[in-house]
């Protein structure tokens, strides 16, 4: 990498680099992202050594009142460590983006709603642990819970990282609204994409869509909308609805619901072209019913699964609480296998 980040700046020091813009342009691009991959794990080295400086010292001099520093810093410099090496396994088109994540309660009616409501909390919790910024699109709420919700996860990386979470997941517990005490179980979809830059072209052709106002729902009172406010577009070839109602202005909803359908559009061809080899990977399936990527057992145990990776983990609460890292980690490592031996 340092090879090509020097062959890239000998370019740009060429006083004929600026004649093609165009051109200029892709390789300032390019560079930038070279960089902004590789200068992290160049401080990250520096410190290490650094601290090892640190500890020699101590060590010569027997000066045992730097233990509690050194230890802080290698606790940090691990933690580090381990992000960067979680930002390698994220190479694609768009990795780098932001991400809409939608969440949809599958049947099951109250337990079902419950369910999203609580991947609802647990990716915000996520979300929050990374310093990304959340923003809730679209939110149908529902006896108990959640229909569905749509949000933005502005974070670098943070399409890359969520990528991992599309699919099925599954909630198997003692259902808090069974007079009986019986357990159940319950199904929701996530499924995410990214936050396209404006240079992408997406083209949506007016004839091809169908965009409905109405009020928006809601729990009552006050946050209920008196006008027609709420916008849902259907694109008619791919079959892809979106709809925003968070905004209490028509044309806001509109603009943020055109924005999630050219990330859903532009998502939906990438997959299409990757069909082949997706093929090839016996264990991918569809996002459809009963093909869950991943179980939450609340009841007779306390486990969660990824049925993908066979990532596991006894502390349910901390995976409630956004603790995703480990399973999200462990299918990026899968997919990077996978890729490397279909290449």
């Amino acid at each position: 990498m340092t090879a090509k980040i020097r062959e890239l700046e000998s370019e740009t020091a060429d006083p004929e680099f600026w004649k093609n813009r165009d051109k200029a342009e892709s390789t300032l691009g390019v560079l930038k992202k070279l960089k902004k991959r590789y200068e992290p794990w160049q401080t990250l080295r520096q410190e290490l050594a650094d601290l090892e400086e640190l500890c020699q010292l101590a060590l010569e001099e027997e000066d045992q009142s730097l233990e509690p520093e050194i230890r802080r810093t290698l606790e940090e410099l691990d933690q580090r460590y381990s992000r960067l090496k979680l930002l390698q396994l994220l190479g694609e088109e768009n990795d780098s983006a932001s991400a809409f994540l939608t969440i949809h309660s599958g049947a099951g009616g109250t337990e079902a709603c419950d369910w999203a409501r609580m991947l609802l909390r647990m990716y915000t919790r996520w979300a929050e642990r990374r310093g990304f910024q959340v923003e809730i699109i679209d939110l149908l709420e529902a006896e108990g819970g959640i229909k569905s919700v749509t949000m933005e996860i502005t974070g670098e990386y943070s399409y890359g990282l969520l990528k991992a979470e599309s699919g099925i997941h599954r909630l198997v517990r003692i259902s808090p609204f069974d007079a009986s005490a019986r357990r159940h179980t319950s199904f929701a979809s996530v499924y995410a994409s990214p936050v396209l830059d404006e240079t992408i072209e997406v083209d949506i052709r007016p004839e091809d869509i169908r965009i409905d106002t109405y009020r928006a729902g809601g729990a009552g009172g006050q946050h209920v909308n008196k006008t027609d406010s709420a916008v849902r577009i259907t694109h008619f070839p791919t079959g892809i609805v979106v709809q925003c109602q968070n905004e209490r202005s028509q044309h806001k909803n509109k603009a943020l619901a055109m924005k999630v359908l050219r990330s859903r559009i532009y998502q939906y061809f990438r997959q299409q072209q990757e069909q082949e080899r997706a093929k090839l990977e016996k264990e991918k399936k569809d996002i459809s019913w009963g093909n869950q990527i991943r179980s939450y057992v609340f009841q007779p145990y306390t486990m969660v699964k990824d049925h993908r990776t066979k990532q596991e983990s006894g502390n349910i609460q901390a995976v409630m609480d956004g603790e995703l890292d480990p399973f999200i980690e462990s299918y990026l490592v899968k997919e990077y296998e996978a890729k490397s031996l279909w290449a």
